[in-house]
C-alpha cells in the first residue's frame, strides 16, 4: 500500500484533527495536527478485510475472548519480540489507559503513591491523580541526546508510600529503547522497594531498522511475580478507537485480582475489535508493520534534518516510536514564545513538553506518522516561523 494516499480526517470524529482548534487554537482548515499519537494513513489491508468479513456476516451477538484471538497475540509476541507467553496470561481491557486505571485500583489504595520516570507520557500523571493516588516523580538524567536512569536519585525520592512503578518502554516521549541490563536494574529497584511493575509497552512494534526492543518480562523473568505488562495493537495498527488492549500477567495471584476487578465491572471486549487484532497479529500484519517502519524512518530523517538546521533547535534521534522530541532550549526563547510561534505562525498543533513532567520544559513533541508531504510542510513552516534565527 501507499502511505502517501491523501486521507482527509477532518469531520471523521478524529480527536487528533477535530479537537485541535479547541485544544490548541489551530484550525484544521489550514493547520497541521501533529500531537496525539495516532497515524493518518489507513491500517493494514488484512485488518480492513477482517472488518469487511464481519460486516458481510452481519450478526454481531455476544462473544468471548476466543482461542484464535489469544493465539494470535501469543504468536505475535513470540515472532516479533522473542517473548514466550501463555495464552492464559492475557487479560483484555478497554485500551491501555483503562488498563492503567484498573491496575491502580486493583493493586493500590487511595493515598498510595506510584513512581514514574520523567519526562514521560502525560496520561500516567492524569491516571494517578484521577484515582486519588500520589505521583512520585523521578527525573531521567539527560546525557547529550540520550536519557539515562539515575536509580540512586530515584531511591532518594521515595517516601515509603509507593506501591506501583509505572514504567514506559519504549520510552514516550524520548523514543528511548532500554537495554536488557537497564530493565533488570529497574526490576531489581522495584523488588528492593516492594513495587509492582506496571510496564506500558504499547510502542513495542514501532522500532527503527537496526534497533531491538526487549520486553520487561524477557529481561527480568525472575521478577515476574511483580509484573503486569501492557500491550496493544492500537498504536502499531492505528486502531485505538476500538478501545482494546491487553494486560499480560504471568503471576496467578496478580492476574486473578485483575480478572476479579473486571468481573465486578462486567467488562468484556467487543468481537469486532478482537477480529481486527486477530487479523493484525499475523504474517500479513507483520509485513505491513515492516513497511510502515521503513516509511516512518524516512519521515524521521527528513524531519530531523530540517528541524536541526534551525539554530538552537534539536530534534533528538529516535530509536523507536513516531514521536519526535524537539528541544528549543538553545533558541534563548521562553517556552511560551516557542509555543506561540509553533501554533500561531507555523499553525502546527504539537504536544506541549511541560505536560510530560520534569525535563520537558523546553520541548515540544511532534507526531511523524502522517503523509510525507505533511512532514515536509511542517519542516518548511517551522523553518519559516524561526527564520529570524537563521
Amino acid at each position: 500500500m501507499s502511505f502517501d494516499d491523501p486521507i482527509d480526517r477532518r469531520g471523521s470524529q478524529s480527536t487528533k484533527w477535530d479537537k485541535m482548534d479547541a485544544l490548541f487554537g489551530v484550525s484544521p482548515d489550514d493547520g497541521l495536527a501533529m500531537w496525539t499519537a495516532d497515524s493518518d494513513y489507513p491500517t493494514a489491508d488484512c485488518v480492513r478485510d477482517a472488518i469487511r468479513a464481519a460486516a458481510d456476516h452481519g450478526v454481531f451477538g455476544y462473544s468471548w475472548e476466543y482461542p484464535a484471538y489469544r493465539n494470535a497475540i501469543q504468536w505475535w509476541m513470540k515472532n516479533r519480540h522473542n517473548w514466550d507467553i501463555d495464552t492464559n496470561w492475557i487479560v483484555t481491557s478497554q485500551g491501555l489507559g483503562n488498563a492503567i486505571a484498573l491496575s491502580l485500583q486493583t493493586y493500590s489504595n487511595p493515598g498510595d503513591a506510584a513512581v514514574v520516570f520523567s519526562p514521560v507520557y502525560h496520561e500516567f500523571a492524569h491516571k494517578i491523580r484521577k484515582n486519588d493516588r500520589v505521583m512520585t516523580e523521578c527525573p531521567l538524567r539527560r546525557d547529550g541526546d540520550r536519557y539515562e536512569l539515575d536509580l540512586d536519585d530515584a531511591q532518594s525520592r521515595l517516601t515509603g508510600k509507593e506501591k506501583i512503578l509505572i514504567w514506559c518502554s519504549p520510552q514516550n516521549p524520548t523514543g528511548r529503547l532500554w537495554t536488557a541490563d537497564e530493565l533488570r536494574a529497574v526490576a531489581d529497584f522495584a523488588a528492593r522497594n516492594d513495587l509492582l511493575i506496571l510496564s506500558d509497552e504499547i510502542h513495542h512494534d514501532l522500532v527503527y531498522p537496526g534497533e531491538t526492543f526487549v520486553p520487561m518480562h524477557v529481561a527480568a523473568p525472575d521478577h515476574q511475580d511483580r509484573m503486569v505488562i501492557l500491550t496493544a495493537a492500537s498504536k502499531t495498527f492505528n486502531i485505538a478507537g476500538q478501545r482494546t488492549g491487553n494486560l499480560i500477567i504471568p503471576d496467578n495471584g496478580l492476574r486473578a485480582a485483575l480478572v476479579n476487578r473486571l468481573s465486578q465491572l462486567d467488562y468484556g471486549p467487543g468481537v469486532i475489535a478482537m477480529k481486527m487484532i486477530e487479523a493484525a497479529y499475523s504474517p500479513e500484519g507483520a509485513k505491513w508493520v515492516d513497511e510502515q517502519m521503513a516509511y516512518l524512518d524516512q519521515n524521521r530523517k527528513i524531519f530531523d534534518a530540517g528541524v536541526n538546521a534551525i539554530p538552537g533547535v534539536r530534534s533528538l534521534p529516535l530509536q523507536s516510536t513516531y514521536l519526535a522530541w524537539v528541544d528549543f532550549a538553545d533558541t534563548g526563547m521562553t517556552y511560551e514564545e516557542v509555543d506561540k510561534r509553533v501554533r500561531e505562525t507555523a499553525k502546527i498543533a504539537a504536544s506541549p513538553g511541560p505536560g510530560f513532567g520534569a525535563g520537558g520544559e523546553t520541548f515540544l513533541r511532534f507526531n511523524l506518522a502522517t503523509r510525507r508531504d505533511i512532514v515536509e510542510e511542517a519542516v518548511a513552516r517551522l523553518q519559516s516561523a524561526f527564520s529570524d534565527l537563521q
